[in-house]
């Protein structure tokens, strides 16, 4: 079986609670364990894949809950670091399709202080999956990058684009590029959703999405580049131009956090750890993600759940 090392972050979403009762002076907010590598990672265990968390922990109260929530799933954090920054925290707000959008607070918290001795030396059947947040926020961007280019496993890489971040797309595409070319040296996979790319090419002079990720595979090596288009499904890239497209699975949105994690564990555990087909693991991952838009937060589902999905909707 096929062992995934997820590196990235983990945080705290605060969400408005929509069954407590709030005034002007007084409102009413849930903590939910969140973060979208760790997402990923406990999206994987749930589906029963073997996985590792490689992530900087807190030793606050907030990080007590992620390291409880990331075990839960049967993830393992022998490779996490224990930090004694504050975990990192995300406000979220949703609109009325229950699209959710971000205000981050990350000065000096655990997420981001990446140095090289705290980094593994990964086997080489090992599949590493890199995300989001760490990948662009330094000073351990930086630590993350020179590190992922001396690893010779399979890898996969999830842009997530967070515009409130870095609100220039120029600059944000100075950072994301340089992952690309360090994923395409391994051949390896890049997922991004059409909102991500459409931020992105506003560097770019703008686009199809697709279009855009397949000059992506070109001309950075790329074994695969998948797209994920929202309630359209999702379409993968391979080298030469081929294109795969899948159609989305209905569902009635609670909202879409996590939505995106959980269709590249959906994803990788299909294509990575069992062999299917592209067509065959995009449904999978976009079946996965449907799924958790019923829920709140990112709450992933089992891999029978998954089969009855994709077997109800075939």
């Amino acid at each position: 079986m096929t062992r995934f090392v997820v590196c990235g972050e983990t945080l705290i979403d605060l969400v408005r609670s929509e069954t407590e009762e709030s005034t002007p002076f007084r409102s009413v907010w849930e903590a939910l364990s969140a973060g979208g590598p760790m997402n990923s990672a406990v999206a994987l265990g749930t589906l029963g894949a073997e996985a590792q968390f490689l992530g900087r922990l807190s030793t606050d109260a907030f990080g007590r809950q992620l390291r409880e929530h990331v075990e839960g799933a049967g993830v393992g954090l022998d490779l996490a670091t224990v930090s004694p920054q504050a975990t990192s925290i995300a406000v979220v707000s949703l609109d009325e399709e229950g699209v959710a959008s971000y205000t981050f607070h990350f000065d000096d918290t655990a997420n981001f202080g990446w140095r090289a001795e705290e980094l593994p030396e990964l086997a080489d059947d090992d599949w590493l999956h890199i995300a989001s947040l760490s990948c662009v926020v330094d000073p351990g961007a930086e630590v993350l990058l020179d590190w992922a280019g001396t690893v010779r496993t399979g890898v996969s890489y999830d842009i997530n684009v967070r515009p409130t971040v870095i609100t220039d797309p120029a600059a944000y595409w100075a950072k994301v590029e340089p992952w690309l070319a360090a994923v395409g040296r391994r051949q390896g996979v890049v997922k991004a959703s059409d909102a991500d790319i459409d931020f992105l090419a506003r560097a770019l002079g703008g686009g199809d999405p697709v279009e855009i990720a397949a000059g992506w595979v070109e001309e950075h090596g790329l074994g695969l580049a998948v797209v994920t288009l929202g309630a359209e499904g999702a379409a993968a890239v391979e080298p030469g131009g081929a294109v795969t497209r899948v159609p989305g699975f209905r569902t009635d949105v609670v909202d879409t956090v996590g939505a995106g994690d959980t269709f590249m564990a959906g994803f990788l555990d299909a294509r990575v750890g069992h062999g299917l087909d592209l067509e065959q693991s995009l449904r999978r991952g976009a079946a996965a993600a449907a799924i958790v838009c019923g829920r709140q937060g990112a709450q992933p589902p089992t891999s029978a759940e998954v089969d009855a999905l994709v077997a109800a909707q075939g």
